[in-house]
């Protein structure tokens, strides 16, 4: 999976009427099969994401 910074990052709930998160990625960290991302979530927090299959990535245009 590929981000960039400025990208937006969209994670989907696991179960049924679980919240979407959503954020902008500010950092990436390694390279590779395997980059670990650093998010601003809309709601102000900043965390380290390591990308999985219910993460969507959404390339600044």
């Amino acid at each position: 999976m590929q981000a960039s910074v400025g990208d937006r990052v969209v994670i989907h709930g696991r179960i049924v009427g679980a919240a979407e998160r959503a954020g902008e990625v500010i950092e990436v960290r390694g390279s590779g099969e395997s980059p670990l991302l650093v998010v601003r979530f809309d709601d102000g927090h900043e965390a380290i994401l390591s990308p999985g299959s219910d993460c969507e990535v959404r390339h600044a245009s």
